[in-house]
Formats: structure tokens, C-alpha cells, sequence
């Protein structure tokens, strides 16, 4: 698939980004019954992992590249412009009309310029290619080898931090992080059993691992905007080269995830960040005994609009 690899990108963005706690709770094990860690990359620069394959992506450009362009439901968008505006690029980003107004905000606050499309894959594609045409550099928000890359050094550190590792947990939306952790986790850690997680209501990853193609029929619901893209061809090709499952939950588990990271951890994490942790509860006997790793994946949570809702 490629010959790069998660530690070819760390050795290169090591000091660019955070290296992210560990954090644990002897509350929350009481509770679940579970042996729990948690890599915080809420904590990560621009609030998520996506930092980690953006910088290295944009490390890979030659010095004449004339600015870069991507689409993205926010996180990407936000940590592409961020790593961009360091090298001083430009950076322009297709967003979804439904985006969270927060990571709008942000992509403009790190110096990106916004271009809006109707919330679909095609649309977002299509964004996507009108700035190729003008001459941007296109850096996909996952289904591309440096981002992969990229994303996989969340594994290296996990399992750094926490060497006795029996599984490691992390979500699905393109499949950026996911495969990049289960690339990393065979070069180095061949028994730490990686699993997926995903919103019932975008599903996509899972059912293309279950019928060995990568499904058409796409219509995420889900309050877990960061994973409701459709899963890239890269990385549907490195998760079932690796037999990696896919876990999918329902929103109201996704819900009660959060509030249960909020409470015991005293950690804000979006949706998105709080699904590993509702697929391992909802699958408990698969991870009764085993010591588990769960990627809290981002923390770009809109908090005025949940108090607007709950007042």
C-alpha cells in the first residue's frame, strides 16, 4: 500500500506536536468492570489528532507549493490551516453548510479560508476539485499516505505510555486514524488487537467491511459530525487487509460515553472522541479482562450551543 510508515512521520513531526497524556480512572473501571486508558488527543494542538497528519503532510511539500486545499466537517480543516500558516501557506477549506459553527470559527481563526458546500460526499468532492483546478495542492482529509502516516504516531505513543496494551479502541469516520493505528500496531505491537468504532447512524465503514467493497449509499445521521464521512479507499484497503472489526453504536450511547468521559476523566470531548469508549461498553465480554486503549480522538465540542439546549 505504502512504504511509509507511522515512525517515518514521527521522526519528523515529534516536535511539532503534543506528546498527549495518558489518563486513567480506578472510578470509571469500578463502574464498567473494565480495565481502561485513554489517550487524551482532545489535548492535541487545534483540539484534536488531526494536527499530527496535517503537520506531517505539509512537511512533505516542496517549498514552491502554491498553498493547499482540502474539504472537511472541521477538525481536518482547522489543524490543515494551522500546520499550512507555520510553514506560511495558504489554506483553503470546503466545509459542509451543516458545520459546526465552532470549527467554522476555527478554521478561519488558524487562518484558513472557508468555501461552503451542500453536506454530501459529492459535494464536498467536488469543493474539493475547483480548488485543484485553480492550483491547489489537494491534502484529503484521510484517504492519503502522509495523513495516514501521520495520524498512526497516536499508537506509538499510546503504546509507549502504556507498553502492557491489550487493545487499542479509536474511531472510524474516513479512516485516517484508524488505519494509520492499525499500520502502526503491526509494525510494533503485533498482538495489540485494534478494533473500530462507529455512529450506528453512519455506518458506511462497517458495511463495507462486511461485503469486502466500499459502499455507495451514504446518508450519515448522527450527532457525531466528524465521523460522518465516507470512509476513504486507502484506508478501507488497510483495515481489511488487516481483518480490523468495526463496532457501531447508537446515539444515545454516544451520549451517556461523553457524559461518563465529563465525570470521571473531567474531560470535554466531542462525539466523535467519546465513541471508542461506547463501542467498548457496548461490547463488553469482547474486552473483560484485557487491558484497553481508548483514543479520546478530539474535543471541539460547540458548549454554547449544549447549554443554549439544556437551559
Amino acid at each position: 500500500m505504502t512504504s511509509i510508515t507511522p515512525s517515518d512521520a514521527f521522526a519528523i513531526i515529534a516536535g511539532r506536536v503534543h506528546r498527549t497524556p495518558l489518563m486513567t480512572s480506578e472510578s470509571l473501571n469500578r463502574l464498567t468492570g473494565l480495565n481502561l486508558a485513554f489517550k487524551c488527543e482532545q489535548l492535541q494542538k487545534t483540539g484534536s489528532f488531526k494536527f499530527r497528519g496535517a503537520s506531517f503532510a505539509i512537511s512533505q511539500l516542496p517549498d514552491d507549493c502554491p498553498g493547499v486545499a482540502t474539504h472537511s466537517s472541521g477538525n481536518h480543516g482547522a489543524a490543515l490551516a494551522a500546520a499550512a500558516a507555520a510553514r506560511g501557506l495558504s489554506a483553503d477549506v470546503v466545509m459542509p453548510e451543516n458545520a459546526v459553527a465552532s470549527k467554522v470559527e476555527a478554521v478561519r481563526a488558524y487562518g484558513g479560508r472557508v468555501h461552503f458546500c451542500e453536506s454530501n460526499q459529492v459535494a464536498r468532492e467536488a469543493g474539493l476539485q475547483k480548488l485543484i483546478d485553480l492550483g491547489k495542492t489537494p491534502i484529503p482529509p484521510y484517504d492519503h499516505e502522509h495523513i495516514i502516516a501521520g495520524q498512526g504516531t497516536v499508537a506509538l505513543e499510546f503504546l509507549a505510555q502504556s507498553p502492557g496494551l491489550d487493545d487499542l479502541v479509536a474511531p472510524i469516520g474516513g479512516g485516517g486514524l484508524l488505519s494509520g493505528i492499525t499500520l502502526a500496531a503491526a509494525q510494533i505491537a503485533p498482538h495489540v488487537r485494534v478494533t473500530g468504532a462507529e455512529p450506528a447512524g453512519a455506518d458506511d465503514a462497517a458495511r463495507s467491511l462486511a461485503s469486502g467493497k466500499r459502499v455507495s449509499d451514504h446518508r450519515p445521521q448522527t450527532i457525531a459530525d466528524g465521523l460522518r464521512a465516507l470512509i476513504g479507499i486507502r484506508n478501507l484497503a488497510v483495515l481489511s487487509g488487516h481483518g480490523i472489526d468495526v463496532i457501531t453504536v447508537t446515539e444515545q450511547q454516544i451520549v451517556e460515553a461523553m457524559v461518563l468521559v465529563w465525570r470521571h476523566l473531567k474531560q470535554v470531548v466531542e462525539p466523535s472522541g467519546a465513541v471508542p469508549l461506547a463501542a467498548v461498553l457496548a461490547s463488553r465480554q469482547r474486552f473483560t479482562g484485557r487491558r484497553v486503549g481508548i483514543v479520546l480522538s478530539g474535543g471541539n465540542l460547540e458548549v454554547g450551543a449544549l447549554l443554549r439546549e439544556i437551559q
